[in-house]
């Protein structure tokens, strides 16, 4: 058996059901499995993912074993583990794996030591502690590095700041601005799933609620929408001039924090920075506030100030809920410790959506594999984002126009006017 730290080897039965389920639901992922098999196209390259360990990364995984990488996967979240999931990629796909839902910090720092330690010429990263742990412990492994894909918001900001400072010393594709990707995994996605964490987590009936949105990025966007489908009283917060424009003009209230704090039944993070909800807000929400966090690290809620704040706490009234009785007499609940609610309490975003996410990592590796990238953090190319729409609407049975000759002719010249 493969090297591996995982909860339980028997639970492998389960896991690879989820995993067959999901790849039901991954046709253009598997079309890709199916070319890799045949031309190995990562054959004998040393690969280290740090991903959600979920059915739906399973078949990435699948999909890069096929094409002949040596691959460690290990979780870049210690309660998004799938632990059935995990014993299955080991037992039955034979893929090493390091991840338990829960892991301690310690742990989860183990896990990726020991995805470094593999020697890997190419890393995957779902929020860039893997890169950033290389460069910051591991410098030695970096000229053996060919590239590195990052799938999220966070990741790609730690990364564009470690590039303006120099630091950055490979080359990264920025998988996560993909238009396949944030468009489809980060606005459809996260928007489904975060209200899935929090309806599971909670029993919470949405409509006629005040549900407070801090962040309307792409993710925002989402699930800002599907609480207003929901009958929610939704409310946005911004720092962004311009994304406060168009949430107010999407026809959501905006206002600071400090004052949607005081009226708001349900607050969502979903910014990648830190302490958007922190002292000065939970001074002021009502008793029965509920707070949670779809942000990819649990930084984003001040869950110090709460501690300090709170005469006393139960964890666990619900799964995934911890009641804080703050000093004033008023309950704040806090769900899922404050991580990403929509894997911590759910199974994160639906197959479908991912499998363009994923048809993307394993496109993208196989063009770091093969062409020689300079140290920069790099768009996906055009040629890969246009297979992925093409062939994601192919297994829809959707077919679209295609230009003309003559439409082709006028949109590449300028001297035809009125």
């Amino acid at each position: 058996m493969v090297k591996n730290h995982i909860k339980d080897i028997n639970l492998a039965p389960q896991g690879r059901k989820r995993i067959e389920w999901a790849d039901n639901d991954m046709p253009v992922l598997k079309a890709i499995r199916e070319r890799f098999e045949k031309e190995k196209p990562l054959q004998g390259k040393k690969m280290s993912a740090c991903l959600h360990v979920t059915a739906e990364t399973a078949n990435l995984a699948r999909t890069l074993k096929a094409g002949g990488a040596d691959l460690v996967l290990v979780a870049s979240n210690p309660l998004s583990t799938q632990d059935d999931v995990a014993a299955s990629l080991v037992k039955d796909y034979d893929i090493s794996v390091y991840a338990i839902r829960g892991e301690d910090n310690k742990t989860y720092y183990d896990h990726i030591r020991a995805a470094i330690e593999h020697g890997p010429v190419v890393t995957m990263d779902d929020g860039a502690d893997l890169v950033s742990t290389i460069h910051s412990d591991y410098p030695q492994i970096i000229d053996q590095i060919l590239g590195s894909m990052e799938e999220t918001t966070t990741g790609i900001i730690r990364l564009r700041a470690m590039h303006n400072d120099g630091a950055l010393k490979i080359p990264v594709f920025a998988v996560n601005d993909a238009q396949t990707k944030y468009l489809f995994d980060n606005r459809y996605g996260t928007g489904q799933s975060t209200v899935d964490g929090i309806i599971r987590a909670t029993d919470f009936l949405i409509a006629g609620k005040k549900v407070v949105v801090a962040g309307y990025g792409w993710c925002g966007k989402g699930f800002a929408s599907r609480m207003k489908g929901m009958g929610a009283n939704v409310i946005v917060t911004e720092v962004d001039p311009i994304k406060a424009l168009e949430a107010s003009m999407d026809g959501f209230m905006v206002m600071p924090m400090i004052e949607a704090a005081r009226i708001g039944d349900l607050f969502v993070t979903i910014t990648g920075d830190i302490h958007v909800l922190r002292k000065e807000h939970f001074e002021v929400m009502k008793d029965g506030a509920i707070v949670a966090n779809s942000g990819h690290f649990n930084v984003e809620i001040n869950i110090n100030d709460l501690e300090t704040m709170a005469r006393d706490k139960i964890l666990g009234v619900r799964e995934n809920v911890d009641q804080y009785n703050m000093a004033n007499g008023n309950r704040i609940f806090l769900l899922a410790q404050g991580r990403l609610i929509n894997l911590a309490a759910a199974e994160g975003h639906p197959a479908s959506v991912m499998d363009m996410s994923f048809a993307t990592q394993a496109l993208t590796t196989e063009y770091m594999v093969k062409n020689k990238m300079t140290v920069d953090v790099h768009e996906v190319p055009d040629e890969v984002e246009h297979w992925i729409a093409i062939a994601k609407l192919k297994s829809m049975g959707i077919t679209i126009d295609e230009l003309t000759e003559e439409q082709k002719k006028y949109l590449a010249s300028w001297d035809m006017g009125t």
